[in-house]
């Protein structure tokens, strides 16, 4: 099945987002509130008045003194921390806490529909707690927001409070500017913009269809980048050979096939780099893009080449024009130029792999390595293979960048009743 084919049942396997919207022309039916221009029929309510019978609506996790480590047992009930919240994960992590403790900390329990948000981090990093979920209690670095569901529904304010409007003015609002300073004093005077309930499940519907998209187009890749890794560990050592070829590989020591210079006449004069300028700079490292220059001296133009660090034995197979930050660098391009560079760097990728326990491997060392080579001709198609993968995995990427931005767009006309749902309209009115 091709890359289109999928992607077009990702698109049809999630509900039809068909968010046929009714945009006013002119600002009819909009009030001017402290949150900003809502509609008319939406409310502006303080975070503390939300709260329903049982809890507050915001409750700060035990004083640390309350709550600490060795009080911790091998198995009772859930401590949950920002670990889960950042992550995303309710069932993370392994603290627990026995039954007499958690009756102790009664008040920081957490219900299913309670929204945990760290006060360590980024700003706007929530977690809904689900049915089902493992009772617990908050640890001193949560807030727990536990809300009156006839006045507002736990996904519809999660959704608003991750928006960039709410973030931006929560930022502004808090000590410092700094997660690190959010507390339940911060919260409760904190005003957001109410639609009708039924508006809320109607927006928070159309922003849950795109998160499951975006959640199939994430299995997708993921599973795309597993079957070129296979598909890499097979036709790299020639355990799996294309249609039209056969024979034995022939065994070379890499530094028959690679030849290796230090880039001192590519080297900047500067360290002056600024994210305005167009020419990357390299230096040895796991990410070996330091930063970017104008400097147009001495530019490495012998390309493709493979940039090679003695110290992390990380290497990165490099198609564009540079300058080099320092010459401990290795720069290693084929010795016949009938080899493929594209497909040495994916070869010493996968001797990496077989050595990683090792600290730190010289240049010199790697020369002395003997790896199984096919003829050019077999190298060429072993190449356009892997790049057919990498073609499908970009196209997905792409895709799922596309739908993230239309998620935040969609965020930001729905959640502050700039753009009404026809449905959610068309409810109000057969209400009435």
């Amino acid at each position: 099945m091709g890359v289109s084919s999928e992607v077009t049942e990702v698109q049809e396997s999630s509900i039809n987002l068909d968010l046929q919207m009714d945009k006013p022309s002119e600002p009819v039916g909009y009030k001017q509130t402290e949150v900003g221009t809502i509609p008319e029929d939406w409310d502006c309510s303080r975070i503390g008045a939300l709260g329903s019978n049982h809890a507050p609506a915001v409750k700060a996790g035990p004083f640390g003194s309350s709550l600490t480590k060795d009080q911790y047992v091998s198995d009772g009930f859930k401590v949950y921390g920002q670990e889960q919240v950042i992550r995303g994960d309710y069932l993370y992590g392994d603290y627990f806490i026995s039954a007499k403790k958690f009756r102790e900390l009664e008040s920081c329990a957490v219900r299913p529909g309670d929204i945990l948000l760290s006060l360590v981090g980024t700003i706007g990093k929530l977690l809904e707690i689900p049915k089902g979920a493992p009772p617990g209690v908050i640890n001193p670095r949560l807030l727990r927001i536990s809300l009156d569901r006839q006045q507002v529904l736990p996904r519809f304010f999660k959704y608003l409070f991750e928006s960039a409007q709410v973030q931006a003015r929560l930022e502004r609002q808090a000590q410092g500017g700094t997660m690190g300073v959010l507390n339940a004093g911060v919260l409760r005077p904190f005003s957001i913009p109410l639609p009708p309930l039924f508006e809320q499940h109607a927006i928070a519907t159309a922003l849950s269809d795109m998160d499951a998209l975006l959640d199939s187009l994430d299995r997708l890749i993921a599973k795309k980048r597993d079957l070129k890794q296979a598909a890499m560990q097979q036709l790299l050592t020639g355990q799996t050979r294309l249609p039209g070829f056969e024979g034995e590989w022939e065994v070379k020591r890499l530094g028959e096939l690679l030849s290796y210079e230090q880039p001192t006449e590519y080297l900047v004069s500067s360290s002056d780099y600024c994210d305005s300028n167009d020419l990357p700079v390299l230096t040895a490292g796991k990410t070996f893009i330091l930063g970017f220059t104008g400097e147009s001296h001495g530019i490495y133009t012998k390309l493709p080449v493979i940039i090679f660090d003695d110290f992390t034995t990380a290497s990165r197979y490099v198609t564009f024009r540079f300058k080099a930050k320092s010459s401990a660098m290795k720069l290693l391009t084929p010795q016949n130029t009938s080899d493929n560079c594209r497909l040495l760097y994916e070869i010493m990728q996968q001797i990496d792999l077989q050595i990683s326990e090792h600290k730190r491997h010289w240049i010199s060392e790697y020369q002395k390595l003997e790896v199984r080579f096919p003829g050019s001709e077999e190298q060429t198609a072993i190449v356009s293979a892997l790049s057919d993968m990498d073609n499908e995995i970009s196209v997905l990427e792409l895709r799922q960048k596309k739908t993230s931005a239309l998620k935040q767009a969609m965020m930001q006309e729905l959640l502050t009743g700039r753009t009404r749902l026809i449905t959610t309209i068309a409810s109000s009115e057969s209400a009435e």
